[in-house]
């Protein structure tokens, strides 16, 4: 097995998904996962921020899971995503929750590759663009990929899910 396999670069590989693999050294003093990885990798790679994603688990209020991707500068509107996944309100799932549903840790959650299929939104400002970055499921190691495959392998409904 490849150092940088994970279950979702293995989905990707499967899908035959054209992606790119860009890692670098996590700092475990990093107060943002996403700022760290946006840092490290934006201007090496030639993208913004605004390019950068993060994966944040929710619970919607009939008690399922969901996943809500967006650009890591943003804020999410909890209201914004539980309305696109067809719930009235949402609230922050706990971190172990969101590891032990996804199979990942903290910080390194993968929208891709998931242990369990949870419904997922991606913001809409993400096919703004030719190329993202999202986690590839460790701390320290990001996917870089069309956002249209993104939605795709996700089964994910888009939506403005920022507040501002």
């Amino acid at each position: 097995m490849a150092a940088n396999a994970t279950p979702a670069t293995k989905m990707l590989n499967t899908h035959n998904v054209n992606h790119r693999v860009h890692s670098y050294v996590h700092d475990p003093r990093a107060a943002s996962f996403g700022s760290e990885a946006v840092d490290a990798l934006g201007k090496a790679v030639g993208v913004t921020a605004h390019q950068v994603l993060k994966t944040l688990v929710i619970r919607l209020d009939s008690g399922a899971l969901a996943v809500a991707v967006l650009p890591v500068p943003s804020k999410l509107s909890l209201k914004s995503a539980a309305a696109a996944l067809g719930a009235k309100g949402a609230a922050m799932a706990v971190q172990r929750e969101a590891e032990r549903s996804t199979g990942y840790v903290f910080g390194g959650i993968s929208p891709l590759g998931q242990r369990k299929v949870l419904p997922t939104v991606v913001d809409a400002s993400a096919l703004n663009w030719e190329r993202v970055l999202c986690s590839a499921g460790r701390r320290g190691l990001e996917i870089e990929l069309d956002p249209v495959d993104l939605v795709r392998l996700c089964a994910a409904v888009t939506a403005t899910i920022t507040t501002g």
